[in-house]
């Protein structure tokens, strides 16, 4: 007789565990949260109805399927791709793309793995458009090539609701052969370059040159300063041999010939000069 009140509040106690237990559940499966940097697209008994911002969102278990979509932009690596470019250059080329989900129900209704799509789609663009350019255009180029792989891309991503906002080019490998052909050129047009700024140089020497000469022709003066300066210039270094340039030694050659004449002139006696129109003194002389 006392057995069965303790046996019914067993059972009462059993079965509020269970009801607890059961809507613990439903509520687990009931209750959903959607991050700041997601959006959720809600599809109930298979329907899309719409999408779900973010915060903490009730759905129908059983009945309503949350998926939720990241809209921050994704980082993805183009593997490296073998491209025989324009004029017959084996290259290795990879990138990298950066996309975004712009519209969530089309990147989960429209397509069925949006990030694999993009990654062989962008595979595919870059062997093709690396293909039409020369590997000269490639190498320099790059702004342009990139330009062309994202507008291609955005073309046919747009239906998915994702955007390629940017595509770079991360890496060329070309071949040894080629990579020493480059040395070469490039080695041969700085050669180039060299003799050509030293043929202009030679030029404006040659006309400075000439400047300078019409200058001391116009002052003979000039010349011997300039001979001067050279000694100065020579002596500076403390040399035990000078070289007289040969203006200097025809003019030290050609005041010597002027001092010798002059001491010359200076020891040979003075000869009266006899008066024109005057008669000859006459001398006689007799025994004393």
């Amino acid at each position: 007789m006392h057995k069965r009140p303790g046996g019914l509040m067993s059972a009462l106690i059993a079965a509020l565990v269970v009801v607890l237990l059961v809507l613990l559940l439903g509520l687990g499966l009931a209750v959903r949260i959607v991050k700041q940097y997601e959006q959720g697209v809600l599809f109930r008994f298979g329907r899309v109805v719409g999408t779900r911002p973010p915060g903490l969102r009730v759905i129908i278990p059983f009945v309503d399927v949350l998926h939720r979509v990241s809209l921050r932009i994704i980082t993805m690596p183009i593997q490296s791709q073998g491209i025989i470019t324009r004029d017959n250059v084996s290259v290795d080329v990879s990138a990298v793309a950066y996309y975004r989900v712009v519209d969530p129900v089309k990147s989960v209704v429209a397509i069925e793995n949006v990030r694999a799509a993009i990654d062989q789609i962008a595979q595919t663009t870059l062997r093709k458009v690396v293909g039409q350019h020369t590997l000269d255009e490639t190498l320099s180029e790059t702004d342009r090539i990139n330009l062309d792989i994202r507008e291609i891309l955005d073309v046919n991503t747009v239906e998915w609701g994702v955007e390629v906002t940017l595509v770079e080019l991360k890496d060329i490998q070309l071949p040894d052969s080629m990579k020493r052909a480059m040395a070469r050129q490039a080695e041969a047009e700085r050669e180039k370059r060299a003799k050509i700024i030293n043929a202009e140089g030679e030029s404006l020497a040659a006309a400075a040159l000439g400047d300078a000469s019409d200058t001391m022709m116009a002052h003979p003066l000039a010349l011997q300063l300039r001979n001067l300066q050279s000694l100065v210039e020579i002596g500076v270094d403390k040399n035990t041999t000078v070289v007289f340039p040969a203006p200097l030694m025809t003019t030290i050659g050609e005041l010597s010939a002027f001092l010798a004449r002059e001491t010359a002139a200076a020891a040979t006696p003075a000869v009266p000069v006899p008066r024109t129109g005057a008669p000859a003194e006459a001398t006689s002389t007799r025994p004393v």
